[in-house]
């Protein structure tokens, strides 16, 4: 496995967090429906909160974007929380400062934090 091959792991806790982390790179070129069906889930099993760890996140680009906005859209309407941790990488938070997507979505400087914001 490449270092820009896309992961995405999901761990269900038994405090109701579910945590989904995703290393890699998240682009055109890479599986983003992973992501899309992961947080589906995530939100239809109407968890406390779902944490996205972009921490391992190398690169991100609009596949990433449409992802995490599907997955704002769906907990949202199931009324989950969906926080994003980091800490990011630049070229990750650059694609929600470019877009001016920061205020649809809650950030958390770590893992830990996300868990109790």
């Amino acid at each position: 496995m490449s270092s820009d091959e896309l992961v995405v792991a999901v761990e269900p806790s038994a405090d109701g967090v579910v945590l989904i982390s995703v290393r890699g790179s998240l682009d055109g070129w890479s599986d983003g429906d992973r992501l899309v069906d992961a947080l589906t889930k995530a939100a239809e099993d109407r968890g406390r909160r779902t944490v996205v760890d972009l921490s391992g996140l190398t690169f991100a680009d609009s596949t990433a974007l449409r992802a995490l906005l599907h997955g704002r859209r769906s907990h949202a309407a199931a009324g989950v929380p969906l926080v994003l941790a980091g800490p990011m990488n630049v070229k990750v938070l650059r694609l929600f400062e470019v877009t001016g997507t920061q205020e649809a979505f809650q950030f958390a400087s770590s893992v830990e934090q996300a868990r109790t914001c």
